[in-house]
């Protein structure tokens, strides 16, 4: 069940260049919603599915939320990949 939500999550552009914005470092939802031409429900939205596949992480800092890379999930998903691959 893990996999399909990990799946499910990467399969929208949207939520892989969040990720990619991540790889940075930890950002607000303001900060990653002022990337994107979309409404910031939207945003949430698209943090909420990251967040459920545990391929990121919130931290709260004071009234702000920050958004962080989960990068092991990513690893397994690659390790599966490579395992199914027969590498």
């Amino acid at each position: 069940m893990a996999i399909q939500k990990t799946l499910k999550a990467l399969s929208d552009p949207i939520r892989r260049e969040i990720l990619n914005m991540l790889k940075k470092g930890s950002l607000t939802a303001g900060e990653i919603a002022e990337h994107f031409s979309v409404t910031s429900a939207a945003v949430s939205r698209h943090l909420s599915v990251l967040k459920e596949a545990d391929l990121i992480t919130d931290q709260r800092n004071g009234k702000y939320i920050n958004y962080v890379l989960n990068a092991s999930v990513l690893e397994e998903i690659m390790l599966w990949i490579t395992d199914l691959k027969g590498e």
